[in-house]
């Protein structure tokens, strides 16, 4: 166990460089002035001087490079100032020069060109509504989905089955965006006077008389419209997997010794139909996260999409870097936990090397 997930670790790791390196060009090569940027229109040469040096703009391409991975890296070198401790945060371990040391720290994403802040700030502020958004969206579609496999494998070739097989494919062709404004205009604008539901909102709002409040209406519209397509999907990895199940001899030998049907699937059918489903159901939840971009931003909603989208609406490109490191942190990670829980759930499965 501990040798798997050692591997999958550093495939991880082969794979996170693998995106640092594409995004970090493409993003250079893309036109734009950082400087300006972060300096603004209205600046002395002397002050965007410092921006460039800060920013290592000065350097060749794969000496910026080096600096940014140096500062990605939690064990990294650098040159031992106050202004660097400040920046950094860092805990010395060793001296390596007169001036250069071997530090640990967290990993710095440098800091946003439109508001100077630091990008895992920003970032890490704006990703629990993204965990909440996607989670919601994932449990929906987890409860209806397996619920409507069910009924549509007990009831195969009816027009019941086809009903919901026909729904399930309408799920799936339909894009996420086009959806989401379906819902947004219809639910959230025209019928809103009778379904209480706001086109725009956030989970935790602040009231000038009642201070900070929950509201758990504002996260149905985009819960629902981000998992329309993973229920649609479940449905019909459910409804197969089923099918599966109740052909096996010993479902037939359940019902021969007379077992209910209800305790036949329940019992027998269902666990073991449903080991690739809960593997599917844990892949989605990343998928999620990453796919709920134009969800945010259509519903306005403040998670790591919409900051994204606003990111490279606005050249801000350590924001849009950042926001790609993190969601491949997070594919990483939930795919080698989905790979150890399969092996947890169906004891045919072995982890090996």
């Amino acid at each position: 166990m501990i040798r798997f997930i050692t591997k999958r670790l550093a495939y991880g790791f082969l794979v996170l460089v693998g995106v640092i390196i594409v995004v970090f060009f493409l993003f250079h090569a893309l036109p734009g002035d950082p400087v300006a940027m972060m300096a603004g229109q209205r600046t002395d040469i002397a002050t965007r001087e410092s921006i460039a040096l800060e920013l290592g703009l000065k350097e060749p391409l794969h000496i910026q490079f080096l600096l940014y991975v140096n500062d990605l890296s939690p064990l990294s070198v650098h040159t031992d100032n106050s202004s660097n401790l400040e920046k950094y945060g860092y805990t010395k371990l060793f001296r390596l020069k007169k001036d250069k040391v071997m530090v640990i720290k967290r990993p710095y994403l440098r800091r946003s060109f439109q508001s100077n802040r630091r990008v895992d700030e920003i970032l890490i502020g704006n990703l629990l509504n993204t965990f909440w958004l996607a989670l919601a969206a994932m449990i929906l579609a987890t409860i209806i989905g397996i619920f409507s496999g069910i009924i549509a494998a007990l009831n195969q070739n009816t027009w019941l089955d086809h009903l919901i097989i026909s729904v399930s494919v309408i799920g799936i062709s339909i894009p996420t965006f086009l959806s989401a404004i379906l819902f947004a205009i219809i639910f959230g604008y025209y019928l809103s006077d009778y379904t209480g539901l706001n086109l725009t909102g956030q989970l935790w709002e602040t009231d000038p008389i009642h201070g900070r409040q929950l509201h758990l209406e504002n996260i149905i519209l985009p819960a629902i419209t981000l998992g329309i397509r993973p229920l649609s999907i479940i449905v019909q990895l459910t409804r197969s997997s089923m099918l599966d199940v109740l052909s096996k001899d010993y479902i037939r030998t359940a019902k021969a010794k007379g077992l209910s049907r209800f305790l036949t699937v329940y019992k027998h059918a269902l666990k073991n139909a449903l080991n690739p489903v809960i593997t599917a159901v844990s892949g989605w939840l990343a998928s999620l996260m990453a796919g709920a971009f134009f969800v945010e931003y259509i519903f306005d909603w403040k998670g790591l999409g919409f900051v994204t989208i606003k990111a490279v609406q606005s050249l801000d490109f350590p924001v849009v870097m950042g926001s790609t490191l993190i969601v491949a942190l997070i594919f990483i990670l939930i795919n080698i936990f989905v790979d150890i829980l399969y092996a947890v759930v169906d004891p045919r499965i072995r982890l090996t090397d």
